[in-house]
Order: structure tokens, then sequence, then C-alpha cells
């Protein structure tokens, strides 16, 4: 048996830890999988590569991590001006994604840019309090800023009939 495990990343400055995620995924066709989440309520969701690797039908992983990036930013400054007493009309959030190549040819994400705009009354106190703060709160965009420790486990399964019925 093989067994690969890898790690990367910065160590986390806490080892505290505070709670645990869980997402599964499933490979249906191609490099299109079922992506599952630890709440049962919620839809599944299918994620794919663009053509030629893929068939493009969901999201690929780069187009998931900004999504996340953008969402968990938005969150934590609707999340601040509601607490901080600023009225909140609207709020919406474009995300930019830089691919460049690194020194070995492997593309890899070289830039994401966000820009908010809030729709909100003009009380420049209130919001410049929220602005010099939001972004401490948001979990995934400083996770991704210090860098993730991330451990990878490879265990190939030998099975000769994957997918049979049993």
């Amino acid at each position: 048996m093989i067994q690969i495990t890898t790690e990367g990343g910065p160590k986390p400055t806490s080892s505290q830890p505070a709670g645990e995620i869980h997402v599964g995924l499933e490979q249906m066709d191609g490099f299109e999988f079922r992506i599952r989440f630890d709440d049962n309520s919620w839809p599944e969701l299918v994620a794919d590569e663009p053509p030629p690797l893929g068939k493009g039908r969901g999201p690929n992983p780069s187009r998931l991590l900004a999504a996340s990036i953008g969402n968990c930013l938005a969150a934590s400054l609707l999340f601040c001006m509601q607490k901080g007493g600023v009225e909140v009309m609207g709020l919406e959030a474009d995300v930019g994604v830089e691919l460049v190549r690194n020194e070995r040819k492997r593309l890899r994400i070289g830039r994401i840019r966000v820009h908010l705009r809030p729709h909100v009354d003009h009380d420049e106190v209130k919001l410049a309090k929220c602005l010099e703060n939001f972004e401490d709160y948001c979990v995934v965009t400083q996770s991704v800023r210090e860098g993730v420790d991330i451990e990878v486990d490879v265990q190939p399964v030998a099975d000769d009939c994957y997918g049979c019925e049993g």
C-alpha cells in the first residue's frame, strides 16, 4: 500500500482548535466533482474545470476560492456595518483573480482584487471605523493571506469493482 502525506504553509500561530468543518468530494465524470457539505440541509455543488480539461459544468477551484474570499469579505463588512449602526441598503462585490505562471510554468493565483460596494447612509465616522477593522474578521481572506498549513494524505484504494452494484 502506498500512502503519501505532504505538508505545506506556515504553522498556525495558535494551537487551540476552535472547531472543524468537513466537505466531501466525489468524482462524477472527468474533472467534474460533486461537493457535499457537512450540513445535509444545504444543496450539493458541482465543480468542474473549463474546457479543454473539463466540460465547464460548474465553477473550478480558483473560482470557488475567489467566491469564498469575496463572500467572506462582504459578510465581514456587512456584519461590521450593522453592528456599528451603519444603515445598509445593499452590498455588491466583484472579485478579480489574476492567473500567473510560476518558474516551472505551473498556473497559480498571482493576485486577487476585491471591490466592495456597500449601499449605505453616509455616516462617515461610523463607516470609517468599519473600514479600519472588517478585514481582520474575515476568516478566509486572513487565512489565505497568512498562509494555511495544508496536510495532504493520499491513500490509493485497489478496487476492481468501483461503482459496481453490490
